[in-house]
């Protein structure tokens, strides 16, 4: 059975999908209102602060799809060094095709808004944590002590969010798999 959709979602969807690729300075709310196909009124009447609202609402979406997609393969597989090596690899097949212009999760609007918007920079602040926090809590599983695991999962993270970086320009995901191959070297010794 279908999930309908509402209004809110859909924008919030497409503020998401365009800020990834072309960043906040990049997608005006014009943008978002014809990549949404919905009515100007309704944007403003679900984000009456407008446009910087908004993109706080598709960070948070972006957030939540990234954890479940982490989430997803972390429950598959109970090795945190194959876990984590499987979903880089998974993101290496994702971000290696050109085709798909999924730009970084939310890597672009941070460095555009970080000076310029505190409730942005927050909520992309917050979305890394979240994201850390999946990566110390498999660690943890793992006997790794609470220290290593927080300072490990910073470091997984900056790798795949530049992996991301590296594998879009160069469109494949050569840089990724990379990562992905390095990972027990970098999980060794706990």
């Amino acid at each position: 059975m279908a999930v309908k959709r509402n209004s809110k979602d859909i924008l919030i969807e497409a503020a998401s999908r365009l800020f990834r690729i072309r960043g906040y300075y990049g997608v005006g709310l014009k943008d978002i209102i014809e990549e949404s196909g919905i009515p100007k009124g309704s944007l403003y009447h679900y984000f009456p602060k407008g446009k910087e609202e908004l993109a706080i609402e598709a960070i948070i979406h972006t957030k939540e799809f990234v954890i479940d997609e982490i989430k997803r393969g972390f429950d598959e597989i109970e090795d945190p060094i194959k876990a984590i090596q499987s979903h880089i690899f998974h993101l290496s097949e994702v971000f290696g095709h050109s085709e798909n212009l999924l730009g970084l999760p939310i890597g672009t609007i941070a460095a555009e808004t970080y000076t310029t918007s505190e409730q942005i920079r927050m909520a992309c602040h917050e979305a890394m944590e979240d994201w850390q926090s999946i990566y110390v809590k498999k660690l943890l599983e793992a006997d790794f002590s609470e220290k290593r695991a927080k300072e490990l999962s910073i470091v997984i993270n900056a790798l795949i969010e530049g992996g991301i970086l590296l594998s879009l320009t160069a469109k494949n995901g050569e840089p990724l798999q990379t990562i992905a191959e390095q990972i027990p070297l970098l999980l060794i010794n706990k």
